[in-house]
């Protein structure tokens, strides 16, 4: 059976099309046709945006780490808090905020995200009787929400590059290559699953290498050159950057997503390219941990857009960060723009570089991909170009009207069903956390 959704205007792959008609069977689109119009028409689609980096237990903590630690006050300080709250998450709180960290995602037109899960044992460092409780309770929180789920278990075995003992902050992460391969196996029983080995501090060489064939051709996330100090550690390490010798080193390709990037030079961001790798920006969590910027002028590869730590959480938002953090690096406007409107752009980067980081084979509304779609909430413009640039840069929340997930409409003049129970939820976490 058939299902059609009309629109008097939708972003396709090769751009704005008008009065489409989108055929939706079994969760994905069947058909598109445009010149068809009917009542109930609504004025404008875009392919939904896979969230592609996100850490939801940490949406439980946001807004309690806005004050100045004591000496130098930067991500490593933040990350000593990050660890104090992560030791008092129980199972219930990751659901509630995962629960709520979906709902927001969803009712800002993220319709899909890789969770790089990483907190896996019990407060004392314990593996928990099913290894994969923690897991479990993520995929229950997608299922009742209805995002599309990547589940990326994160393996964590080392404090610093070389192999360092883990910290007993880590407690909560660690996992040896056996005791993951069986986390993976049980992550793959419950939803569609990658690989994340953490980063170059958390893994040694010979650990990325079993990784990296444990996953096949499964997507395969990580983070790479954050921080200064990350570049620095390598260097010391090594004798040269992360990027650097991860290019060298590992079997970079199409199925790899490495998050952040921020802190690479313009021939590491050229071997990033030609790798085929997807660069996952998270410009306002990059903003808020004092990050730095990928520079996205001559960057010919392609990029999607993730939530990370979720302090705030909104695709128009990241899109919005992204090329305001281009504008105060090149003192120019509508660095994005590739020639034409800037909003459009930016989607279309989004949700390509998404789709492909996520392992979705299809992005965008077109024939075979999944029915994510999301419309945008009124706006005084009939020009589609002139309504996609006033949600991101010109329009207060909530910028999104209606969303569909797999062809199941989630979210209806801006709001999930499941949203202020959920909030309700997380707030009561929050006081306790606090």
């Amino acid at each position: 059976m058939t299902t059609n959704l009309f629109f008097k205007h939708a972003l396709l792959p090769g751009g704005w099309a008008q009065d489409v008609c989108l055929g939706i069977a079994d969760g994905l689109i069947a058909t598109v046709t445009a010149g068809e119009t009917a009542a109930g028409q609504h004025a404008i689609a875009l392919p939904g945006i896979p969230n592609l980096h996100s850490h939801t237990f940490q949406r439980g903590f946001a807004g309690l780490t806005e004050y100045q630690a004591a000496g130098e006050d930067n991500f490593w300080s933040w990350r000593e808090q990050m660890y104090r709250f992560a030791l008092q998450m129980t199972p219930d709180d990751v659901e509630a905020t995962a629960r709520l960290a979906f709902i927001e995602m969803l009712e800002s037109g993220f319709t899909s995200v890789a969770e790089f899960h990483y907190l896996h044992h019990a407060p004392d460092g314990t593996p928990y009787y099913n290894i994969a409780e923690l897991a479990s309770r993520i995929a229950a929180a997608a299922a009742e929400t209805g995002i599309d789920l990547l589940l990326l278990p994160v393996f964590y075995a080392h404090a610093n590059f070389g192999g360092m003992n883990p910290e007993p902050g880590q407690r909560r992460f660690i996992t040896g290559l056996d005791q993951f391969a069986e986390l993976y196996d049980a992550c793959r029983n419950l939803a569609p699953t990658g690989i994340a080995p953490h980063s170059l501090r958390a893994v040694t060489a010979e650990e990325l290498a079993a990784l990296h064939k444990l996953a096949g051709t499964a997507p395969f996330h990580m983070h790479i050159a954050e921080q200064t100090r990350e570049v620095a550690d390598c260097a010391a390490w090594c004798g040269t950057t992360p990027v650097a010798w991860l290019l060298d080193h590992a079997q970079v390709d199409t199925h790899w997503c490495l998050i952040h990037a921020t802190q690479t030079t313009p021939a590491e961001r050229a071997g990033i390219a030609a790798s085929g790798a997807v660069v996952g920006l998270c410009p306002i969590t990059e903003a808020n941990l004092g990050d730095g910027i990928f520079h996205t002028r001559n960057f010919p590869g392609g990029f999607g857009i993730g939530t990370d730590s979720n302090v705030l959480i909104g695709a128009a938002g990241e899109l919005r960060q992204l090329e305001y953090s281009q504008r105060l690096l090149y003192r120019e406007r509508n660095v994005c723009a590739a020639g034409g409107a800037t909003g459009a752009a930016l989607w279309h980067a989004a949700a390509r570089g998404g789709a492909q980081a996520l392992g979705q084979p299809l992005p965008g509304l077109q024939p075979g991909a999944p029915a994510n779609i999301v419309t945008l909430a009124a706006t005084p413009s009939e020009n589609p170009d002139v309504a996609l640039n006033t949600a991101i840069f010109a329009a207060h929340p909530p910028v999104v009207d209606n969303v569909w997930v797999r062809g199941r409409q989630l979210v209806t003049a801006g709001r999930h069903p499941l949203s202020e129970s959920a909030r309700r939820g997380v707030r009561q976490m929050q006081a306790k956390l606090a």
